[in-house]
């Protein structure tokens, strides 16, 4: 019985191994694929700061901080820390940032479509394994560990 499933079991390793050769891969597609949406968002409230002013003060209730603070706060957080995430510099703590941005955005907002929500789930599901597994080889948090002491 052990020998019928010794080759089976075999190329199930086999598989698994070439599967986690891809890991690097995933890890900068989540990075990148992330890092896109939040950038774009907050070139959009960079474009036209006196709208972005506006939605903080009317449609974006932010717990705990005036709308003017969360306003530059949040623009802030999708302009630099995707661009950390990309790289792969303080990996962790750019999605750690994002994750904190993309809680916030979903309960800042009186109403959201689920298909909106979503997406933001999809981000947060992305952020939590580069915050689980960290950036990846391909990043620049990788070259640094190598040639630190």
């Amino acid at each position: 019985m052990i020998a019928v499933l010794r080759t089976p079991l075999m190329h199930a390793r086999r598989a698994i191994a070439l599967l986690e050769q891809l890991q690097p891969l995933a890890q900068l597609a989540a990075r990148l694929y992330v890092a896109h949406a939040f950038f774009l968002s907050g070139l959009t409230k960079l474009r036209d700061w006196d709208t972005t002013l506006a939605l903080f003060n009317d449609e974006y209730h932010v717990p705990l901080l005036p709308p003017e603070l969360a306003a530059v706060m949040g623009t802030c957080g999708e302009v630099g820390l995707p661009v950390l995430l990309v790289l792969g510099l303080a990996g962790r703590f750019a999605a750690a940032g994002l994750s904190v941005v993309n809680v916030v955005a979903v309960l800042s907002l009186a109403e959201i479509a689920p298909a909106a929500l979503n997406q933001h789930e999809l981000w947060g599901s992305l952020l939590v394994g580069l915050l689980l597994w960290g950036p990846g080889r391909w990043s620049v948090d990788a070259w640094l560990v190598k040639r630190l002491p």
